[in-house]
């Protein structure tokens, strides 16, 4: 059986702030757990050094080598947790997830997703992490 799942936004919260929702509820058999992932690639080299944009594409090509590792894709993601070391590259990411969760989500159903800011991540040249919940 798939997963059930219904992304929305209760009419007491408002609308979101930009390319996520405020609830998923999902019915599954299986969940899948991926690490917080970088703009690194399959020899461990760093894709993007000092470019956001390119760094944030990269960690989505990570994504959905992890969820294809699962037999899943972007339509499995339940929810994101994206983590960026400077605050002056929110608006850089809010216009990432512009541009591309459209075609990430056709059904324009965009995953819930918890921004913090950090110091830094395990490499001082990372500038963006982002951690999934898939639902199998």
């Amino acid at each position: 059986m798939p997963a059930e799942i219904n992304i929305y936004n209760p009419e007491q919260l408002g609308a979101p702030m930009g390319q996520y929702s405020h609830v998923t509820r999902v019915k599954a058999n299986e969940f899948l757990f991926v690490a917080g992932m970088l703009s690194g690639d399959a020899k461990g080299n760093i894709i993007g050094e000092g470019d956001f944009d390119a760094q944030t594409a990269q960690v989505f090509r990570n994504i959905e080598a992890a969820l294809k590792s699962a037999g899943a894709s972007f339509a499995n993601v339940v929810q994101f947790t994206t983590y960026l070391v400077h605050s002056q590259d929110i608006a850089k990411f809010m216009a990432f997830r512009l541009r591309e969760f459209p075609k990430m989500f056709p059904n324009g159903k965009y995953p819930p997703n918890t921004l913090l800011m950090v110091d830094r991540l395990v490499k001082e040249s990372f500038l963006v992490e982002v951690q999934t919940i898939a639902a199998i």
